[in-house]
């Protein structure tokens, strides 16, 4: 379990970010660290995507209902744009935001926040999906969290989309994704359910 680390200044603000396959419990994870620095009486703003509707249009919410209140933003430059008192971001699906995402949570640090970042770290095809690449090079703490393959049961690492579009970004839920292990992402069609 990831245990944050303590502020022993405000000078500097650092990276977290969780990432790993579709129903691996990566938002899941943001929430509760966003929900303890709301213990810890620390001022924490949440920010999504707002091409991200599949829950709810203001929420960022978990598989499994939880939830907390966001500002969905178009463009990754709208996070810069926060109250002075704002010590903690939380960025959810970050895989669906423009490139400059990374250099903007890099402003954010240099003012001196801590930014929890939360995507998935490969696309449908099994390739680096948009920044994360770049947001996993500059982060100080990475948690890479893991769903069960539903075929063998092993770790799943993939998301392997079940549905027939060929875009790189389609919302979806276990409609058109399923989570799996590396031997099963590759066995392809084969192994999908009727």
């Amino acid at each position: 379990m990831f245990l944050e680390p303590a502020f022993k200044s405000q000078r500097s603000g650092w990276i977290e970010v969780i990432c790993g396959s579709m129903f691996s419990g990566k938002t899941e994870e943001l929430i509760r660290r966003l929900k303890r620095a709301r213990f810890a009486n620390q001022k924490v703003q949440i920010f999504k995507p707002s091409k991200d509707t599949r829950y709810d249009e203001r929420q960022v919410v978990s598989h499994d209902d939880n939830a907390l209140l966001s500002t969905p933003v178009q463009h990754s430059s709208q996070i810069l744009i926060l109250p002075e008192d704002i010590q903690v971001v939380g960025i959810d699906e970050v895989q669906f935001f423009d490139l400059e995402i990374i250099k903007n949570v890099q402003k954010l640090c240099d003012r001196g926040i801590r930014v929890i970042i939360a995507g998935l770290d490969m696309d449908f095809r099994g390739e680096p999906f948009g920044p994360m690449p770049g947001l996993l090079a500059i982060a100080e703490y990475i948690t890479k969290v893991h769903a069960i393959c539903p075929h063998c049961g092993n770790l799943a690492t993939h998301s392997y989309r079940i549905s027939e579009e060929e875009d790189t970004i389609v919302l979806g839920e276990k409609d058109k994704y399923e989570p799996r292990c590396r031997a099963c992402f590759g066995m392809g069609k084969i192994l999908t359910f009727s």
